[in-house]
């Protein structure tokens, strides 16, 4: 099975030997991939079983249970990497979860479907019913989706939590990665690599991609 495209993107970013911690790790099939291939060790997270028993099949080391009560387990910087891929929207709290992966994790990456790609606004426009893409393939009677965020509403968050966004990309369904000023308009996913904006020093700037 081909290894999903943000899985590899967001592989890119973590440094050999890392020790990293994956919320909603899933099969484990990306911490897998850290150790086989970066040597990194690491922790998986997630609350469904049926992932976790996977997880242990492929000797993944994993916790069943809340992404918030794990992290709470650790002390500050206990991890080089914390990674939430395309799980953010659906945790119930992601303020809380967000400055947790900061507190535990030296840097987070975050990837995250965007609820305001072109499709979405025209579906919601046209038909005004609640939108299904190939990105956000749930009716909203099943949607595990609680909280819909765009990539401008996550630019904002971060200045807002004192979250400093080191570097993003953007993705469409044809293109690997896209400029930003595109990027809320066309692209149907995005990651971003953050920490607290105090260790980023006084003088950061406005990233570049931001609108």
């Amino acid at each position: 099975m081909p290894v999903r495209l943000d899985y590899q993107l967001i592989e890119a970013y973590v440094e050999p030997g890392s020790n990293v911690l994956d919320l909603g790790c899933g099969d484990g099939t990306l911490l897998d991939q850290l150790v086989q291939e970066k040597g990194c060790t690491g922790l998986g997270v997630d609350s469904d079983l049926d992932q976790v028993h996977q997880c242990i099949a492929r000797g993944v080391p994993v916790y069943h249970g809340d992404m918030l009560e794990a992290m709470g387990m650790f002390e500050e910087r206990r991890f080089d990497c914390v990674v939430l891929s395309q799980t953010l929207q659906q945790t119930s709290e992601p303020d809380r979860v967000v400055q947790e992966m900061l507190r535990v994790g030296r840097r987070a990456i975050i990837s995250l479907p965007n609820f305001g790609h072109w499709r979405v606004r025209l579906q919601l426009l046209l038909r005004g019913r609640m939108p299904v893409t190939g990105v956000l393939p749930y009716s909203w009677y099943e949607t595990p989706n609680i909280h819909l965020l765009t990539i401008k509403d996550f630019f904002r968050f971060c200045r807002e939590q004192g979250v400093h966004v080191l570097d993003t990309i953007y993705l469409s369904a044809r293109y690997r990665s896209l400029p930003g000023f595109m990027a809320n308009l066309f692209g149907s996913m995005a990651i971003f690599v953050v920490e607290r904006a105090q260790e980023a020093g006084d003088g950061r700037q406005k990233p570049k991609d931001e609108e």
